[in-house]
């Protein structure tokens, strides 16, 4: 109990200090003179980057609880301010997010079963309007089954997975580990900073427990900062492609609204599919050729709006990163964990700087991961 108190007065003081003290500036970016370090280092991180590709069954789980606690950690200091419990503060959250995703999926259901009802017999007509390019069509037809024939059985009975099931790979990772994030969450949502006092414990010195404190706030306020930021541009993209799609007349705006908020979600990737979907989804709707560009035309122009100036602007201050370290940052974990890695990539992008930046040994690497703030 004494050890208790002491750790939370150690936490509050150290926040003061922190206040007080001046950052690191750019003369403590120097590169490491140890090469056995740097080697090490190297040896480490190929290391883990093994392990989380081997285990992702496991491992992608559990980072994605980690990034929803980031998320949900606003929703349970505040149902904490209303002296709620935290068991039943943090199953009300769950079950609050759960359930949105449910009446969600409901509601789209049926119309994303209409439309899959009209498409055998409406291709012939898209075809039809689309045969200008349908030589560059067909060459992308026979890339895409020769991709998947190199997951067939080969000769000497080995096989490699197939185009199809390398891009879902880690989504059907995350489905099966399901169960897995929402136990993690959980208890990451009702142990509180109970991991912070035990790291702020074991800690030789005073400065290195400031540094720690200090490092747990920079994490938390600027991804939750973040995650916040882009799950309410990406409703705002959804309501505002909802709103297209029915003044178009494609027809159920609330289906469409949905498919472009999830796919904002994947930087570069998720916008490319969503102008497809539109493009397809007009000229499967609209019977004049222009009007049925319309839809894919202006959700790129939603897209730009919200992708290159008004979600810049609002996090530009407190996360700038190199945007070349982004797109290769993507691809990577769209590789290794699909879907759910390219989702994740960016905040774990993010989370790595935020650390380099406060360690100094480590400066230089948060240095060349740092963007220009514009």
């Amino acid at each position: 109990m004494v050890m208790t108190s002491l750790t939370e007065v150690t936490i509050q003081t150290t926040e003061t200090v922190a206040k007080e003290l001046p950052g690191p500036t750019r003369d403590d970016v120097l590169l490491p003179s140890d090469l056995n370090t740097v080697f090490l280092a190297i040896l480490v991180l190929f290391s883990a980057l093994t392990a989380a590709y081997i285990a992702a069954e496991v491992i992608l789980p559990v980072v994605l609880a980690v990034m929803l606690k980031l998320l949900l950690q606003p929703g349970m200091r505040f149902l904490g301010r209303l002296h709620i419990p935290r068991s039943l503060a943090a199953l009300f959250l769950i079950l609050a997010v759960f359930a949105i995703i449910a009446g969600i999926g409901t509601a789209v259901s049926s119309a994303a079963k209409s439309w899959g009802e009209r498409l055998p017999d409406s291709l012939p007509r898209i075809e039809e309007r689309l045969r200008f390019v349908s030589e560059p069509i067909e060459k992308m037809h026979r890339l895409l089954a020769k991709a998947d024939n190199m997951g067939q059985p080969a000769a000497g009975g080995g096989s490699n997975l197939g185009l199809t099931e390398t891009l879902f790979r880690g989504t059907q990772h995350f489905a099966s580990g399901l169960f897995e994030t929402i136990l993690v969450l959980f208890f990451l949502l009702i142990s509180g900073d109970m991991f912070l006092r035990r790291l702020v414990e074991i800690m030789p010195r005073f400065k290195d427990k400031r540094q720690v404190v200090d490092i747990s706030q920079q994490v938390e306020g600027n991804i939750s900062a973040y995650l916040l930021t882009i799950t309410f541009m990406n409703a705002l993209v959804g309501v505002a492609t909802a709103v297209v799609m029915w003044g178009c007349g494609v027809g159920d705006p609330v289906l469409w609204g949905v498919v472009a908020f999830l796919l904002n979600f994947v930087p570069i990737i998720g916008p490319i599919v969503g102008i497809a979907l539109f493009l397809f989804a007009g000229l499967l709707a609209i019977p004049t050729l222009w009007q049925a560009l319309l839809p894919a035309g202006l959700y790129f122009a939603i897209h730009i709006l919200e992708g290159e100036t008004i979600t810049p602007l609002l996090l530009a201050r407190r996360f700038t990163l190199n945007p070349v370290l982004v797109v290769i940052s993507l691809i990577f974990w769209f590789w290794m964990w699909g879907v759910p890695g390219a989702i994740l990539s960016v905040p774990m992008l993010a989370i790595t700087k935020i650390i380099c930046d406060e360690i100094r040994p480590l400066n230089s690497i948060g240095h060349f991961l740092e963007g220009d703030a514009t």
